[in-house]
């Protein structure tokens, strides 16, 4: 289980998906995402399917991010950054999948909903919320590494840039609050409300024409896409920037070791 697994399961036209590695707040690790795109692969031809959500287990965290530990296998320098963009075109090409899913999606979020974690729930059509949900990106605390700009892009369509700005170059973290006033969040209610907030929801989605959510989903997906096409074909100097420097690699020593890192600006 230190690999953490991605359950489907489905029932009564609803597919479930699990992120099922609860001792590491569900951090994502490299099987986890293979997991998820395979799931994410098979879904579209499930016809019993109507909804689909996704939800991480132990209920004290949606995903906590990719597990940090895995970045210590990146090299340095040049290496080092052709990793990083290795790396970000493997989480595009998840959240790519994810998106294209023709049925609707929903993330039930509990907790912790940070970095890789807020990508997935931003590539979902809804999302509902416990009170203790907190939203964010705080590499610049942690790391030192940077989004791809199509994940920069979606995040700041779901929240606004100001919010964005705030998450990544403040390290802020949001709460449930914030996340509903905005929009990103279609509902918060208390934990002992959240299975029968998640059972309404899928209920009225799985009610409508299903085409029409399909390709509603499908038009929206394009013209995003048409936005972000330039932008995600002009960011790999970014992200070679960020991933091949000192810092990068000081953030990961540092957050393996339980330290504060010494960031030097290079």
């Amino acid at each position: 289980m230190s690999e953490g697994v991605v359950h489907l399961s489905v029932e009564a036209g609803v597919a479930s998906v699990l992120f099922d590695r609860p001792q590491a707040r569900n951090a994502m690790t490299w099987a986890m995402y293979e997991q998820l795109m395979a799931i994410c692969r098979e879904l579209p031809m499930r016809s019993d399917v109507r909804v689909i959500t996704f939800r991480g287990a132990g209920g004290e965290a949606f995903i906590a991010g990719t597990d940090i530990a895995q970045f210590q296998a990146f090299g340095s320098g040049v290496q080092g950054g052709e990793d990083g963009v290795n790396y970000e075109r493997q989480i595009d090409a998840c959240m790519a999948l994810l998106e294209a899913l023709p049925q609707p999606t929903v993330a039930i979020v509990e907790g912790w909903c940070v970095g890789g974690g807020l990508a997935i729930a931003t590539g979902c059509d809804f999302r509902i919320a416990t009170p203790t949900a907190r939203f964010g990106v705080p590499i610049v605390k942690t790391l030192g590494n940077c989004l791809s700009l199509g994940n920069l892009a979606r995040l700041t369509a779901a929240w606004g840039q100001q919010r964005v700005k705030r998450m990544l170059m403040l390290a802020e973290i949001l709460n449930a609050d914030e996340a509903l006033a905005c929009g990103y969040v279609h509902e918060v209610c208390a934990p002992a409300d959240i299975d029968a907030a998640a059972q309404r929801l899928c209920t009225r989605l799985a009610a409508l024409a299903p085409v029409t959510q399909s390709v509603s989903k499908e038009g929206l997906r394009r013209v995003a896409a048409h936005e972000l096409s330039e932008a995600e074909q002009s960011g790999d100097d970014l992200i070679r920037r960020a991933y091949g420097s000192e810092d990068f690699r000081e953030g990961v020593t540092a957050f393996v070791a339980k330290r504060a890192p010494g960031w030097k600006g290079r």
